[in-house]
């Protein structure tokens, strides 16, 4: 018998242009339809979102000089203010978005995008770096039978864009393909992928695609590799997008799932309990001004090739550098050039996972602190909208708000014991190398204190008072006592690793900011178990600073305010070694937790059947670094 040349794994190519944009000049692409103007109403959202918080901050630090008035405010004083006051914003504004989402949600739905749905051609893409191939093509499965069975008026076609260095995966990648392609059955196509060179990471991915294949579908769908859709969440999304001629872009909210671990349940738990409402409220006040977060959204593929190509950055040593958080930029391109960038929160059955373990957060994490800071860089790019801006800087001070909490931590833990008085007075006679500091036992002072912690809680007890109105019950997570027990043990986790993640956020700004965060490695989607020589090495700043802290409480150089927290910093390597342990089905699960969704199952089974055939039953099923 003759060899033929095994079948293409790719379709033939249908080139469309794709140019940089400039960040200094306008761009308004002729295409857009007029229609992309502002959302009617939505400036009262956003009045109500951000003037609470203002109103509130304001409040705050007026009462706070007021401690420190009579005798002049001093410079570190004012320090001090500010700090405060731009922390206490965050959380209020947090809070208000919350109450936002709590009323919209109690509202009558709101009406969605009228027009005919005209049928469209949309490719489902999913970027892969080193990802195990069978973990990727079990969900791709599930996904593509469910679209089939749906049988609807749009056509989805898939394509794996690899990027995958590493040649044995690449090689499992592409047996994998072909295996899977011989079992689908007709009208469903898969496509597969391999770049030579990853040149700028997924950016230079996604544009490599749009500029082959791109003239051949209205829309494409990105994903994640860990990402999973239902075929009527993706059916949904499409739907949106084809009555909305003026929408670019359309986010749907992706929530997790598959957590097994300690951190992974935490996570998973204040997602799918505390993220529903607060997803509502940050959809009314963005309107058409939305954000993109870089996976399970449907894009317009003519608009984001025509406004959303990335220019390199000039660095500060003359050479150039790609934008890594490419997100939010494109986002803010988008709409830049006309198109709305729409959030909506309501469409169910948008699923991804979350990193498993402490470590594997803090990596992520950094690569992320990365990309935001360089965020900061394009605050002024021409004719962005004032809301992009608003996101882009959000993005960044994120990040910026760890070492502001650390600068907080660093001037409370001087307070001393003064002799009573209510306000600072530096430099006393008996200690002139130590400033005296309010007397926190005071009832005044101690509302204050009693406040921001009221504060940080309030997104999560209104989340739960939201969740009948987002049609979830008590009884879906396992029913009140489990629920309670669920939520108070969240919450103390919550409390426990805050001062550590602050403090290696703080990390990741420095290393951002000296340059030492090089490069941009794959997550590790299954999480791992660390060596306590790894976890000592890791979490070193957190445990000699807890120590430092328990011995000035303990010599009565440091207030007893600080306690919590250096009980936190110092159980830093045990706490991040409980992280990774894994809980009983039950235990801080969600919803999609004791009720798995019939996709994730069948993704699970996918899978295995994949894993078997091609490696045995015995090969590994953790994602490859």
């Amino acid at each position: 018998m003759r060899d033929f040349p095994p079948t293409p794994l790719i379709p033939p190519e249908t080139p469309l242009a794709m140019p940089a944009q400039d960040f200094g000049t306008e761009f308004h692409d002729v295409k857009a339809p007029a229609t992309g103007e502002g959302q009617p109403g939505v400036a009262l959202w956003r009045i109500l979102a951000f003037s609470p918080a203002m109103a509130a901050t304001v409040a705050l630090g007026w009462v706070m000089q007021g401690w420190f008035a009579a005798d002049g405010t001093t410079m570190l004083e004012w320090v001090l203010l500010t700090l405060i006051a731009f922390n206490f914003f965050w959380i209020t504004f947090t809070v208000s978005t919350v109450l936002l989402g709590l009323y919209s949600l109690s509202q009558t739905r709101p009406t969605p995008t009228r027009g005919p749905r005209k049928p469209m051609r949309v490719a489902l893409l999913v970027p892969v770096y080193n990802e195990v191939p069978w973990y990727v093509l079990g969900n791709a499965r599930s996904m593509l039978e469910e679209l089939r069975a749906i049988s609807g008026a749009h056509q989805y076609d898939m394509f794996i864009l690899s990027d995958t260095r590493d040649a044995e995966i690449a090689a499992q990648e592409e047996q994998s393909v072909r295996a899977l392609r011989d079992e689908l059955p007709e009208g469903i196509s898969l496509y597969y992928r391999r770049r030579e060179k990853n040149t700028a990471r997924k950016v230079g991915n996604i544009h490599d695609w749009v500029t082959r294949w791109g003239g051949d579908y209205e829309a494409m769908l990105v994903l994640d590799a860990d990402s999973l859709m239902t075929g009527r969440a993706i059916v949904r999304l499409t739907d949106a997008l084809s009555r909305d001629p003026a929408a670019g872009l359309i986010q749907s909210f992706p929530q997790l799932i598959g957590a097994q671990s300690v951190f992974g349940r935490m996570q998973q738990f204040a997602n799918g309990v505390y993220g529903l409402a607060l997803a509502e409220g940050l959809a009314r006040w963005t309107g058409h001004e939305g954000n993109y977060w870089g996976h399970n959204a449907i894009i317009r593929t003519r608009a984001f090739a025509a406004c959303a190509g990335l220019p390199e950055l000039p660095t500060l040593t003359g050479g150039t550098s790609i934008i890594m958080s490419h997100d939010f930029v494109e986002a803010g391109l988008l709409r830049r050039a006309g198109w709305r960038v729409r959030f909506l929160p309501r469409i169910r059955g948008s699923y991804e996972e979350t990193p498993a373990t402490l470590v594997d957060h803090i990596q992520r994490d950094r690569r992320w602190c990365q990309g935001n800071l360089q965020h900061l860089r394009i605050l002024n790019a021409t004719g962005f909208h004032a809301m992009s801006r608003f996101h882009l800087a959000h993005g960044a001070i994120g990040y910026l708000m760890a070492p502001v909490w650390f600068a907080l931590l660093v001037i409370w833990a001087v307070i001393g014991h003064d002799e009573g008085a209510s306000v600072i007075t530096y430099f006393s006679e008996k200690n002139p190398l130590r400033p005296n500091w309010p007397d926190m036992s005071e009832p005044r002072h101690v509302a204050v204190i009693i406040l921001i912690y009221a504060m940080l809680l309030a997104p999560k007890i209104l989340s739960v008072a939201a969740l009948p109105l987002t049609g979830r019950r008590i009884s879906d997570y396992g029913g009140i006592g489990r629920f309670l027990l669920s939520m108070l043990t969240e919450i103390l986790l919550a409390i426990l690793y805050a001062p550590i993640l602050m403090v290696q956020q703080m990390i990741a700004v420095l290393r951002t900011v000296f340059g030492l965060q090089k490069g941009w490695s794959p997550q590790a989607r299954a999480g791992g178990h660390y060596s306590l020589a790894t976890l000592f090495k890791c979490h070193a700043l957190e445990t000699i600073s807890g120590v430092t802290l328990w011995i000035g409480v303990a010599t009565g150089l440091v207030s007893l305010w600080l306690a919590p927290i250096a009980l936190s910093l110092v159980l830093a390597v045990p706490l991040s070694a409980l992280s990774s342990l894994r809980l009983p089905r039950r235990w801080m699960s969600t919803a999609e937790g004791l009720h798995e969704p019939r996709i994730n199952r069948a993704a699970r089974h996918y899978r295995g059947l994949l894993r078997k055939n091609l490696h045995g039953p015995d090969a590994p099923v953790q994602a490859v670094e």
